[in-house]
């Protein structure tokens, strides 16, 4: 059992989620060796000290003062010491002094080899000297004069430079961007302002050489958000907060609603979007309404307007539909694409837009129209007319890939039926996922899902759900040379939905 001594030094009873507090955080990079003054107190041996500056960020975390070499504190050595998020108060410092920082560095880390980086994560006051004073002082009066002036919203997407007017505003920020705050004297005492980051991390930097919290820049995470405040002569932050109002990375990806379906007026070149949500990490976007897109126009926002992110529509052709929210108001919108991933998709007509998740898929056939079809419960489509892939088609016992009439470039569950012949009594057909190789039908371990033939050129008949491989195939074999029929009723393409 170790002594009090060294749960005090090391921490050793605190949790990955909490650490025991460190007397003081660096401001900039430090020698790891040797007593030394860190933020305007002399650290003396023994002192906890969170190390956040180092030039070779992997050198952060919280170290041990010594009149040699330092060396790390035991409870934040180990891999399975501290998680994104871990939190250290900090008792003394000008700078850091009352503050607690968290770490915003991504699992998994390893400490020793991942750069990590700290944030201040509360403005608690642990010990109140002259400049936490002055910032009570502040965020007191931000506070009083919240409840007074309107919150003023709007989103951003690139670099901006806060004025005057902006006080008591927020601003979401859609992509990377650094604010570069007016001088602290012509903000002036109270100043207020909110940034969410929403799209990419948001670096605040003051005005030439003042300061926020102390430190020279101040970087809010993609997904958090913080609320500046101004004294006068110098800017805090209250900390960082995730977006939990704008969407929770930790529920997931999801939809609700949002089922598709041919317009009934124009089926074979319209759909319709019925009301819902869809959910990816941070970004959420809702809908009230029913919305119409058009396959057969590139993209414009808005109900019964192009849905097209580029080109032309294509012949048996795969489109996926994809739910945007509009930056300006947060408002619903879709747009149609080849591509199955939202990396994919052509930006160039979707200026304003934030593409947050894919919400299903839509087929065409040959000549350039919508398939007709339903969507029913849990992402599962039914063609209103099965697809005929094949017809008295030969089958032997080569496995071989047969394609059929599912989306492109990506894994789906066809719904299949399937006929059998052959002039061997004792034959059968099997069909399968392409990711099991090469099976071999008949009366052993692969087995088939077509029945055996028990008359000489009878017909044998199965039912099954195959996974398909990206390119729209799935493999059959058979037991002796026949003949097969293949219907593909519909498929599930996996969005998100639960019900």
């Amino acid at each position: 059992m170790p002594s009090i001594a060294i749960d005090r030094v090391d921490g050793l009873s605190s949790a990955a989620a909490i650490k025991g507090p460190c007397r003081v955080a660096t401001t900039a990079n430090v020698a790891l060796y040797a007593e030394q003054t860190i933020d305007g107190v002399a650290v003396v041996t023994g002192n906890r000290v969170l190390v956040k500056n180092q030039t070779t960020a992997s050198e952060n975390g919280i170290w041990i003062c010594d009149t040699g070499q330092w060396r790390r504190s035991k409870d934040f050595v180990r891999t399975n010491d501290v998680v994104k998020g871990t939190q250290v108060a900090i008792t003394d410092g000008t700078a850091s002094g009352g503050f607690v920082y968290s770490l915003l560095t991504d699992n998994p880390i390893n400490v020793g080899a991942s750069s990590l980086s700290f944030g201040i994560s509360a403005g608690a006051q642990i010990a109140v000297d002259a400049a936490n004073a002055a910032e009570a002082s502040a965020i007191s009066a931000a506070a009083s004069a919240a409840s007074i002036l309107p919150v003023v919203y709007a989103a951003k997407t690139g670099d901006y430079t806060p004025l005057t007017t902006d006080n008591n505003a927020w601003h979401r920020y859609t992509a990377l961007a650094t604010v570069s705050l007016t001088a602290a004297a012509t903000l002036g005492v109270s100043w207020h302002y909110k940034i969410s980051a929403d799209g990419g991390d948001v670096t605040i930097d003051p005005n030439a050489l003042e300061l926020i919290n102390g430190d020279p820049s101040f970087v809010v995470p993609d997904g958090y958000s913080t609320t500046i405040v101004c004294t006068g002569t110098t800017f805090y932050s209250d900390g960082l907060i995730t977006n939990t109002s704008l969407a929770d990375a930790s529920l997931g990806d999801l939809v609700t609603g949002l089922t598709i379906s041919n317009n009934v007026g124009s089926s074979t070149t319209r759909i319709d979007i019925a009301a819902g949500s869809a959910r990816s990490g941070s970004s959420f976007v809702s809908s009230p309404g029913a919305m119409t897109k058009r396959l057969d126009a590139t993209f414009s926002g808005g109900s019964g307007n192009g849905g097209l992110d580029t080109g032309a529509v294509g012949a048996n052709a795969t489109y996926f539909v994809y739910a945007l929210r509009k930056n300006s108001d947060l408002s619903f919108d879709a747009v149609l694409s080849i591509s199955p991933t939202t990396g994919g998709v052509s930006t160039t007509l979707l200026t304003g837009y934030t593409i947050v998740k894919c919400i299903g898929v839509i087929l065409t056939d040959g000549s350039s129209l919508i398939r007709q079809f339903n969507m029913n419960p849990r992402d599962d489509y039914t063609f209103v007319t099965p697809i005929r892939e094949v017809a008295n088609t030969t089958i032997n016992t080569t496995s071989a890939l047969l394609a059929i009439t599912v989306p492109n470039g990506v894994r789906v569950k066809a719904n299949l039926r399937f006929m059998f012949s052959s002039a061997s009594t004792t034959a059968s057909a099997l069909f399968s996922d392409p990711a099991q190789g090469t099976l071999v039908a008949g009366g052993n371990d692969s087995g088939g899902n077509a029945g055996t033939v028990q008359v000489a050129s009878g017909l044998a008949v199965g039912t099954d759900e195959i996974w398909t491989n990206t390119s729209k195939q799935i493999r059959r074999v058979s037991g002796a040379t026949g003949n097969m029929w293949v219907w593909t009723d519909g498929f599930i393409f996996p969005c998100g939905r639960n019900a």
